[in-house]
C-alpha cells in the first residue's frame, strides 16, 4: 500500500516539500518533492535531498531554493532540473539527483518506491514530539 505524502497544490504553494524515508537497509534519508512542468504533465518529482557534489542538503528545513524550474544547491550554486534531476553547471555538472518514485492520483501524491518507506514529514532531525522552545540554552 502506497503512503499518501501531500497534495500537488501544497508542493506548488510551498515550492518544495521535505520528507524522511527509510531505505532497504533501515537507514534514514531525506527526500524532497518539487513542482515539475514537463511535456508528460507530471506535476511533481521526488529527489533525494542531497547535492551530488558534496552531500549538501538542498532543502535545509525551510524549503529548497528554486528558480526557473531548477533546484539550486545552497553551497556552490549548482542547479538541478526539477523534472529530470540533471545538473549541467557548477561543481555538480553532468550528474543527476537520485530519484524517489511517487505517483499523483487526483491531486494527491503517493510514495510508490518499493526500495524506501515513508517515515514522516520534514527532515531527519526534525523533532515533532518535543516541546517548542526558542531557547538554545541547555541545562
Amino acid at each position: 500500500m502506497a503512503d499518501r505524502l501531500t497534495t500537488v497544490d501544497t508542493v506548488r504553494e510551498e515550492g518544495s516539500w521535505l520528507f524522511t524515508i527509510r531505505d532497504e537497509y533501515g537507514e534514514l534519508d531525506e527526500a524532497i518533492l518539487v513542482p515539475c512542468d514537463d511535456e508528460e504533465g507530471d506535476d511533481v518529482e521526488a529527489w533525494i535531498n542531497r547535492c551530488t557534489h558534496e552531500a549538501q542538503r538542498l532543502d535545509r528545513g525551510f524549503g529548497a531554493a528554486m528558480r526557473d524550474g531548477q533546484i539550486i544547491c545552497p553551497k556552490h550554486g549548482s542547479m538541478f532540473d526539477s523534472c529530470s534531476g540533471y545538473c549541467d553547471n557548477g561543481d555538480a555538472a553532468d550528474t543527476t539527483l537520485p530519484g524517489v518514485d511517487v505517483t499523483v492520483t487526483h491531486g494527491d501524491i503517493y510514495l510508490t518506491d518499493d526500495d524506501v518507506a515513508f517515515e514522516h514529514e520534514g527532515g531527519i532531525d526534525d523533532d515533532n514530539d518535543g516541546p517548542d522552545s526558542t531557547s538554545h540554552i541547555g541545562f
